[in-house]
């Protein structure tokens, strides 16, 4: 909380992003029960806020500063009705803030808008985060990403599954078991550095150039399983590949993790052939070319989005694929990442 000085108070939240999310779909209302294994990285999701009292003769401001958007507004608390950037002004309603406070929150993310990798839970969990800081007591991490998930269903009435927000939260390596719809547990796949430092090398993010855009498939998808008679059966080999994954990083099995990957992808086909797209498949093609040992289409998958490759141990197979890469597609862009071992990180500090 604020001391009684009306001197501006910055605080300070990032978040990591996820790829590589093996049992995707099975985290949601209509699985019921699913396992996920997914790796939180960098870009992160930033956000600032800077607050100081508001005078007694003036009301509360808030100011939004989307940056990149270039978007700076002021909005209202508490309001019926949402505006340009729904998810945070709902972040900013839901949470219990002191009506003495005005503040700007400034957000920023390297990662490209519609990736697929969780980016707008980042953003959330890092924003719910920092606001936090304004309440009284702490949220922990795991009570910062259910919150971020009541954000995107309650609020925005949105289908959303746990997997983005607990990543996010928690960092690191993670193997979540969702035993009741949003309930779960989440664990920390720890290995020795030498696993760590080999998997940060292998791994390759590659954004497709467009913001992911399938809704209409996902809605068939979603009808397809929230019937009551409907086959839950497909989602099983989602199931399997988050606990093969987790089973082979556990025993530095590379060759084991890409072909979980490599299931995973089957498996999303399975849901729907649309979810794996033309482009997502020339990629996958490139990469198995030069020497790919695994593919994972991120998030839900569909046109757009984005894909985590696994490579073997030449490294240099690795770079002449970056090269290659524009010259398969020019819009297609390797996206550098470092695995994050944390998740939400928070703290104040005093302008100076």
């Amino acid at each position: 909380m604020l001391s009684d000085s009306r001197r501006t108070k910055v605080i300070n939240a990032v978040a990591p992003i996820r790829v590589c999310d093996l049992g995707g779909w099975t985290d949601t209302w209509f699985a019921g029960t699913g396992a996920v294994f997914n790796i939180s990285v960098y870009p992160y999701a930033e956000v600032q806020l800077f607050v100081h009292e508001t005078r007694p003769d003036s009301e509360p401001r808030i100011i939004i500063n989307a940056e990149n958007f270039g978007d700076r507004y002021q909005v209202e608390s508490h309001r019926e009705e949402y505006g340009r950037h729904p998810m945070l002004e709902a972040c900013i309603d839901i949470m219990d803030l002191p009506d003495n406070l005005s503040f700007e929150v400034n957000l920023y993310s390297e990662a490209p808008a519609g990736c697929s990798t969780g980016t707008s839970a980042a953003v959330s969990v890092a924003l719910l985060g920092a606001l936090d800081l304004l309440t009284p007591g702490l949220r922990t991490p795991h009570e910062v990403a259910a919150l971020a998930h009541r954000v995107e269903t309650e609020k925005l009435g949105l289908q959303s599954g746990i997997q983005d927000q607990l990543c996010s939260a928690h960092g690191g390596v993670c193997f979540i078991e969702m035993f009741q719809y949003p309930l779960s547990s989440v664990s920390q796949i720890v290995v020795p550095n030498s696993v760590w430092w080999e998997l940060e090398r292998r791994l390759c993010l590659v954004f497709l150039g467009n913001a992911h855009s399938s809704s209409d498939v996902h809605k068939q998808v979603i009808a397809g399983l929230e019937c009551h008679d409907a086959d839950k059966s497909v989602l099983e080999p989602l199931r399997r590949a988050a606990h093969s994954g987790k089973n082979a990083l556990y025993v530095g099995d590379f060759k084991g993790l890409g072909q979980a990957m490599i299931d995973n992808t089957e498996g999303q086909k399975m849901l729907h052939p649309a979810l794996v797209s033309i482009d997502a498949e020339a990629v996958i093609d490139l990469a198995r070319r030069h020497g790919a040992v695994g593919w994972k289409v991120n998030g839900a998958g569909g046109e757009g989005g984005s894909l985590t490759i696994l490579f073997g141990p030449e490294s240099h197979l690795k770079r002449s694929f970056v090269e290659a890469l524009p010259d398969l597609d020019p819009k297609f862009q390797f996206i550098p990442t470092y695995l994050s071992r944390m998740g939400l990180r928070r703290w104040m500090v005093e302008m100076e």
